[in-house]
C-alpha cells in the first residue's frame, strides 16, 4: 500500500471514531481512548484536503446508522461508558484485523470494524528466506522440499540487493522468480492439506483474523461505503436486554476443503484458492519497492465469500 492510501486509511480510521463518538452521545455516555494509534491517525487526518476530508466524513456518516441497527448492544444504556478506540498496527500481524473497536467493558462485550479506504485486499503477507508460511499461516512448518526450491531464489535476491539493482532491471522476472516461487508455494499447501484436513480452516482464520469484525469499504467513485459482516464465530449481532437488531447476521461456516488452487488463467504473478462453502481468494505477489529486496509481497483478496456473509450498500446522502 502506498504512503498517500496509508495517510487515508488512517484518516478514515480517525473521522470514523469521531463520528462513531459523537452519534453515540447523543443517546448514552461515550469516550474516546487516547493511544498513539489516535494520535498517528489525528495527523494523518489533519494533513488531508478539504477535499478528501468530505468524502471520508460523508462515508463515515453514511453506514454508521446501519451499525447502530446491526448492533443494538452500542446504544443501549446500562448505566457503563461506550469506550472507542483505534488499534496498533501490530494487532494485524497478531491475527486481529480490526482497526477500530467499539467496547462496553462492563459486560465484557466488544465489536470491531475493518475499515478499508477504496481497496478490497484482505492481507499483504510475505514470502522470504525468512518466513515460513505454513507455520504462520496454519500452524505446520514449509517443508525441506520448498526450502530447498526457493532459498536458491531468495539468495539470488539477496545478491542483487547488495548491488543495487533495480526489479525493472531484472530480465525474464516471471520465469525467474514469480513462477517458481508461486508453485512452490502451491505445491506447498497442497502437501500440507494431505496430512492436515483443518488447513482451509486455520488459513481462513488467519487470511480474517481470530476475531469477528464488520469490514467497512468505502469506495469514492460509487458514492457508497459497504458493510461486510463476518460472523465467523457467532459474536456478531446480539440483542440487548431492550434494544434488538434490527438486521439479521447469520453465522458463517469456515471451510473444510480445497477444491483448487493454481494459477488464474493467463496470468503468471496471481493463483486462485477455492475451497468449499463459497469461499475463494486470489494471491497477486508482487515485489513492493523500486529496488530489488529478498522478499515478496501478497496482495490477497477475496473473489468469492459464502453467501451467508451478507453485504450492505451504504449509499452516501
Amino acid at each position: 500500500m502506498s504512503s498517500k492510501s496509508n495517510d487515508q486509511g488512517r484518516a478514515y480510521e480517525y473521522i470514523t471514531l469521531i463520528t462513531l463518538h459523537a452519534e453515540i452521545s447523543k443517546i448514552r455516555k461515550s469516550q474516546i481512548v487516547e493511544n498513539n494509534s489516535l494520535l498517528a491517525a489525528k495527523d494523518a487526518w489533519n494533513n488531508m484536503s478539504e477535499g478528501m476530508k468530505d468524502l471520508l466524513r460523508i462515508s463515515a456518516q453514511s453506514f454508521i446508522p446501519t451499525i447502530f441497527e446491526l448492533e443494538p448492544l452500542i446504544l443501549e444504556d446500562d448505566g457503563d461508558i461506550v469506550e472507542l478506540l483505534i488499534q496498533k498496527d501490530e494487532q494485524g500481524e497478531k491475527g486481529d484485523v480490526r482497526d477500530i473497536l467499539i467496547v462496553r467493558s462492563g459486560i465484557q462485550w466488544e465489536i470491531g470494524l475493518s475499515m478499508k479506504h477504496n481497496h478490497f485486499a484482505v492481507k499483504h503477507s510475505r514470502l522470504s528466506h525468512k518466513i515460513d508460511f505454513g507455520e504462520k499461516w496454519y500452524g505446520q512448518p514449509c517443508s525441506k522440499d520448498y526450502w530447498n526450491k526457493v532459498t536458491p531464489i531468495f539468495h539470488r535476491l539477496q545478491k542483487e540487493k547488495a548491488l543495487g539493482i533495480a526489479w525493472n532491471a531484472i530480465e525474464g522476472k516471471s520465469e525467474a522468480v514469480y513462477l517458481p516461487l508461486l508453485n512452490a508455494f502451491i505445491e506447498e499447501i497442497q502437501r500440507s492439506y494431505e496430512t492436515h484436513k483443518d488447513l482451509p480452516k486455520k488459513m481462513v482464520e488467519y487470511l480474517l483474523g481470530e476475531f469477528d469484525f464488520y469490514k467497512i469499504i468505502s469506495v469514492d467513485a460509487r458514492k457508497s461505503t459497504f458493510i461486510n459482516a463476518f460472523n465467523l464465530h457467532g459474536t456478531l449481532n446480539q440483542n440487548g436486554k431492550r434494544r434488538k437488531a434490527s438486521v439479521y447476521v447469520p453465522d458463517v461456516l469456515l471451510p473444510t476443503r480445497i477444491v483448487s488452487i493454481q494459477f488464474k488463467p493467463n496470468s503468471d504473478n496471481t493463483i486462485e484458492l477455492y475451497m468449499d462453502g463459497g469461499w475463494q481468494f486470489s494471491f497477486r505477489i508482487h515485489n513492493a519497492s523500486t529496488l530489488v529486496e529478498p522478499s515478496l509481497k501478497f496482495d490477497i483478496q477475496i473473489i468469492g465469500m459464502p453467501a451467508t456473509i451478507i453485504t450492505i450498500n451504504c449509499k452516501w446522502k
